[in-house]
């Protein structure tokens, strides 16, 4: 499936539309396509905020105007979806309004990353597969991802801090192939997942407990960073800090 194929069929995937070979196709294609898996996900935000704001009837000009329409040309699905938003922000009235909307959704997809790379933690503790590449070498672990990612993310060894790098592999998160670095404390293990910023942009740190696992998450440069693991929070703390540095 090429990314034109999916254009044709986002709308219907993510309104749960496709048969299930279908939709079984384009999610292969949004796991490898970072531009089409941005594109989902914006399309996926603008239906959440559509459903958050309030359900007003339509004054009865506003149906015959409608009706009308209807008539004279055929609405895309597109358009429609942007007229919808349009009269979401007219409807919600203030920017405070918007702000409230746009920062519930930033917390609701924060949440969700957590919960995604607690998972992969997990499941490469479950099943013994932290390494696809095992070095304690950064210069080892960083060429490694060429070819296998399509951003060159940054490898770091803490061994003189008493986090030493012991490795990488390739994770997914969120549908999408991100660098997940693995460092030492101890009998504890850190997983660093890496990915691209959306747009490159910064975002307000992060620090939270799931499953028993500490998380931590911010960005630095282009790069957005998500740590777990079981270590104290003093401890993360001060590995996130070296990083961070």
């Amino acid at each position: 499936m090429t990314c034109p194929d999916v254009e044709r069929l986002i709308d219907a995937y993510s309104d749960d539309e496709l048969d299930a070979a279908q939709a079984t196709e384009v999610a292969e294609h949004v796991a490898g396509c970072p531009a089409c898996h941005e594109w989902l996900a914006e399309r996926v935000a603008l239906r959440r905020l559509i459903r958050s704001v309030p359900y007003y009837a339509a004054p009865d000009r506003v149906r015959r105007a409608v009706a009308a329409s209807r008539r004279r040309a055929r609405v895309t699905r597109q358009r429609l979806a942007w007229a919808a938003a349009a009269l979401a922000v007219i409807s919600l009235g203030s920017g405070a309004m918007i702000r409230t909307v746009r920062a519930r959704q930033t917390a609701a997809t924060t949440t969700a990353l957590a919960q995604d790379v607690v998972a992969s933690h997990v499941r490469a503790l479950t099943d013994a597969h932290l390494f696809d590449v095992r070095s304690s070498d950064q210069h080892t672990v960083k060429p490694w991802f060429q070819g296998k990612l399509d951003f060159s993310p940054p490898v770091e060894d803490l061994a003189p801090l008493g986090f030493p790098l012991v490795g990488g592999r390739v994770a997914d998160i969120g549908g999408q192939r991100v660098a997940a670095l693995v460092y030492q404390r101890r009998q504890h293990t850190i997983s660093v997942f890496i990915w691209p910023a959306v747009d490159g942009a910064g975002a307000p740190a992060d620090a939270r407990s799931f499953r028993g696992f500490q998380v931590r998450h911010w960005t630095r440069g282009a790069m957005a960073f998500w740590a777990v693991s079981d270590l104290n929070d003093l401890e993360l703390d001060q590995f996130v800090h070296a990083l961070q540095g």
